[in-house]
């Protein structure tokens, strides 16, 4: 009986639609022990619980948020609704200003699914270009499916995959209460499309999930020479705090920059003489030492895969001088 009656809910979940448009919805209320972290005047984070991506009610991931004259700006939504509004609830006991941007940083569930209650507080939802590849798969209704009856009942049927209102396609800036931002957009690394957002006045990064502490950053195809330069400009201004999207803060984000910098620096310094040479990439990348970085975690998962992006990214770059 319990095998039919856990059937028939699935088979509930599995055939409800991707989008179903509720801005009033009660959703369940959350359990987990959320608090904020401040890690500059203006800027706050919350720290997602060590396990599995279903442990927890579903709270794996970070979300963060910045707290301006005019209004808060949030950094991902994090994987329910029920984590949204307690995230809200959280925001709403520092400050009474509305939360008017929601910046997320890729869509994978455990960062999106929470987005609905942001927009229902009226909030403006500014995603990456690449999500649409996301949102529009299969591989996302199947997620939401899953998670209908994983995370049940924090994630339901009137839970949906928010469409973002913009999608940026490429660096960013813009201002709020006297606070300048930097959205910087990666590209496809860790997923279809990723991006980070700098709070220039606190020197905070909001990374996402594309700069760990201590190991290789996945690239993907960003524009490295940009994104080479902004690193190099936060490290000059000395970067006060770098929020992953898993995990602690980075104690030491100094280094942790500097090492993202250094690797992407080494990557474009040796693909670059290849390019010039016209060799191969094979065999510019077996001639390369990469010791310097090769004891690093996800070094054997990411490099190849890295070096060889920025190597067709300067060849493009080489096209256009």
């Amino acid at each position: 009986m319990k095998a039919y009656l856990l059937s028939c809910l699935l088979f509930v979940y599995l055939v409800s639609p991707l989008v179903v448009a509720s801005d009033d919805t009660d959703f369940a209320v959350s359990q987990v022990t959320m608090s904020a972290i401040q890690v500059s005047e203006h800027a706050w984070y919350v720290k997602g619980l060590d396990g599995m991506a279903t442990e927890n009610e579903g709270f794996i991931s970070n979300a963060g948020f910045v707290v301006t004259s005019e209004g808060v700006v949030v950094f991902d939504a994090l994987g329910t609704p029920a984590l949204a509004k307690k995230l809200v609830t959280v925001i709403q006991g520092i400050t009474d200003q509305p939360i008017v941007k929601l910046v997320v940083s890729h869509y994978h569930a455990d960062h999106v699914l929470g987005a609905q209650v942001f927009k229902a507080l009226g909030a403006e939802v500014i995603a990456p270009k690449g999500a649409y590849k996301y949102i529009d798969s299969s591989f996302a209704q199947d997620r939401l499916n899953e998670r209908r009856v994983s995370l049940y009942p924090w994630v339901d049927d009137a839970t949906y995959l928010l469409k973002p209102d913009r999608i940026v396609e490429s660096a960013e800036r813009f201002s709020l209460g006297g606070i300048n931002f930097l959205i910087n957009v990666v590209g496809p690394a860790h997923s279809d499309g990723d991006m980070t957002l700098y709070v220039e006045d606190d020197r905070v990064l909001f990374a996402g999930d594309i700069i760990i502490e201590g190991r290789v950053p996945f690239l993907g195809s960003v524009h490295t020479k940009f994104w080479l330069q902004t690193l190099e400009k936060m490290e000059l201004q000395s970067l006060q705090a770098l929020i992953p999207g898993h995990g602690l803060a980075a104690s030491e984000p100094a280094k942790t920059l500097s090492l993202t910098r250094r690797y992407l620096a080494y990557i474009r310094q040796q693909m670059a003489l290849a390019v010039d040479d016209l060799q191969a990439f094979d065999e510019a990348y077996a001639g390369t030492d990469w010791s310097a970085f090769s004891n690093l975690p996800a070094f054997a998962e990411a490099n190849r895969k890295n070096a060889y992006q920025v190597y067709l990214s300067l060849e493009a770059e080489a096209l256009e001088d």
